[in-house]
């Protein structure tokens, strides 16, 4: 899952990064509304963390246009402001969900995990390709009946090919999914990781399931002859 942090203050936010990477989120960040315009515009995100009070485009206005785009990403406002009326005004504006600062690490996690399993109700929570299964609320993946154990990265890239199947994903989509804006990643990276999957999903069955589209990238498909 990513998610993209806007919020102006660099210590605030360097806190929030490492707390929700260490829990296996991919995590971009922008420090003033003109770059969080851009971010949401070109970088898909599953969820967007929005301080309010921030230079160039406030939070309110960033949200608006937002909106006005049609990306209907669900947004945790961030807010110094307790007053009910401006809690009412950001929720109008088209937020989901608005935590209080100075806040608790733990119930923004709350929040982000909720506005994610309500954006999953909008989709099917368990991914079936073949005989594989993939339960998006726990992240529980099993193949046969049986439980395989995969690395926080290992299951954002299977869940993205999961959502996009049976259609074909490139590396950069992958990479952009993935990793955070700017991250520099090596040509091969991708394909390490689809190795580790395909050791993981596939050995041991007779069906493969992920599959290499030459000179593309890659995709999940039962019933393959590739």
């Amino acid at each position: 899952m990513r998610i993209l942090l806007i919020e102006d203050q660099p210590e605030l936010a360097a806190v929030v990064k490492k707390g929700l990477k260490e829990q296996g989120y991919t995590v971009d960040t922008a420090s003033d509304g003109e770059e969080g315009l851009y971010m949401a515009d070109n970088y898909p995100a599953d969820v967007i963390v929005l301080d309010i009070m921030l230079p160039k485009v406030d939070g309110l206005t960033l949200l608006s246009r937002i909106r006005k785009g049609g990306n209907k990403i669900p947004v945790l406002l961030l807010t110094a402001k307790d007053a009910l009326s401006d809690k009412i005004k950001g929720l109008d504006s088209g937020a989901d969900d608005y935590l209080t600062k100075p806040f608790d690490f733990e119930e923004l996690l709350a929040r982000v995990r909720a506005l994610l399993r309500r954006k999953a109700e909008g989709k099917e929570a368990v991914l079936r390709i073949g005989d594989l299964e993939i339960d998006t609320p726990s992240r529980i993946v099993r193949r046969g009946g049986r439980t395989i154990h995969l690395s926080a990265r290992e299951y954002s890239i299977l869940e993205y090919l999961a959502y996009r199947q049976p259609r074909v994903v490139t590396r950069t989509q992958l990479i952009e999914h993935v990793y955070p804006e700017g991250f520099e990643w090596d040509s091969n990276i991708v394909d390490v990781y689809i190795n580790h999957l395909r050791n993981k999903i596939d050995k041991g069955f007779s069906k493969k399931l992920i599959h290499t589209v030459r000179g593309t990238g890659y995709r999940l498909q039962p019933d393959s002859d590739d």
